[in-house]
């Protein structure tokens, strides 16, 4: 986890090796700090050795967050899931660069990445490039990358039952990030990671709902 403060330059690598029938779970929750920089290399060096790897960031002002992953199914029955999200105000700017790679013996391997981003602001940016490189016959592999802002007509849903707007940008916001939040199995890291995060997008509201052409820059890229 990552909470420092707005002047802080955090640039972080972790390296994992996985043998067979081994799993791994990680769990990455980022906001604060001028620059974040976060490189997560994974190595299934092992048959049935499964993955899942969630990560949840938020940007504000002029910060920098970047999130550089990479997973190698190097053997066969291999399994992997990156689910990311990131939530971005004024004017910050997030990379998302999400690399999965299958080697030719890595048969079998089932492997999913999503990287899903919420806009708040026409002046904020993300760059989101999920790829697959992939060099087996038989696998199940995707990617997805999604940025933008939350519809006019969800908004309205909620104005026309006396919601105002700044609890229903925080309602919405909060339901956005909950899922990456809930894969947190201990109860006490989970509840203190709600409560901050709650805690931090007290005050936001959403801009730009259902423009077709958002002021924020958002771009995506895949292989």
């Amino acid at each position: 986890m990552l909470d420092e403060s707005k002047a802080a330059y955090h640039v972080g690598t972790t390296r994992v090796t996985q043998e067979k029938d081994s799993s791994y779970e990680s769990g990455s929750f980022a906001m604060g700090c001028a620059l974040g920089r976060h490189e997560l290399t994974v190595l299934l060096d092992g048959t049935g050795a499964y993955c899942s790897l969630n990560g949840l960031y938020l940007t504000d002002d002029t910060q920098h967050m970047d999130n550089l992953i990479s997973i190698d199914h190097a053997h066969p029955n291999g399994t992997s899931r990156l689910y990311y999200k990131g939530i971005l105000d004024g004017r910050s700017r997030a990379v998302f660069g999400g690399t999965v790679l299958v080697r030719q013996d890595a048969q079998k391997t089932d492997a999913q990445q999503t990287d899903k981003n919420l806009i708040l602001s026409d002046r904020a940016e993300v760059d989101s490039k999920p790829s697959l490189l992939i060099y087996a016959d038989d696998v199940k592999c995707g990617h997805g990358a999604t940025a933008g802002h939350i519809d006019d007509d969800t908004l309205f849903y909620m104005r026309s039952r006396g919601i105002d707007p700044e609890t229903a940008s925080q309602i919405l916001i909060h339901a956005f990030a909950r899922d990456i939040i809930d894969t947190v199995a201990h109860e006490p890291v989970r509840e203190y990671l709600d409560r901050l995060f709650l805690d931090t997008v007290s005050g936001k509201t959403i801009s730009g709902l259902g423009d077709s052409n958002p002021g924020s820059r958002q771009r995506q890229g895949g292989a």
